[in-house]
């Protein structure tokens, strides 16, 4: 399992709305709703091999690309210090030397729950409203 897809699957695999997952390189592919596909995958920011957030694209089967957001790690989670420097680091994965990874900064479980939430929510702005006992949910 290589780097993007073993960070994808931390972030995405608790994900509330996703069924029938791929990892296929780099992307991340499920399935929220009927016609549905969420598409993930990290990008850089203008500075190759720093990949500094996560491209979502919500994709119809039958009409293609809906809609996509670009969810940059800083946004998300802000400045982090290290054992090794108090100042904050934005954190960003790199490929240096052939091998990616986190840069200065890896996230923790509660990182990727945060990631994980912010990618929740975006994917429920595309699934169907339903009524459950006069409550308004969605449900992809």
């Amino acid at each position: 399992m290589n780097f993007f897809e073993k960070e994808l699957r931390n972030i995405l695999d608790s994900n509330y709305y996703t069924a029938d997952v791929k990892v296929v390189g780099r992307t991340y592919y499920a399935s929220i709703g009927k016609n549905l596909r969420l598409k993930a995958e990290f990008v850089t920011m203008g500075t190759a091999d720093h990949y500094e957030g996560i491209k979502a694209t919500v994709i119809n089967r039958n009409d293609g690309p809906v809609d996509s957001l670009i969810l940059r790690f800083a946004d998300v989670l802000g400045g982090k210090t290290t054992s090794k420097d108090s100042n904050d680091n934005l954190p960003y994965a790199w490929t240096y030397n052939g091998k990616t990874e986190w840069y200065a900064y890896e996230p923790t479980p509660r990182d990727y729950e945060t990631l994980s939430d912010a990618l929740n929510d975006y994917m429920e702005v595309f699934c169907e409203p339903t009524q459950t006992q006069g409550m308004s949910m969605n449900q992809c």
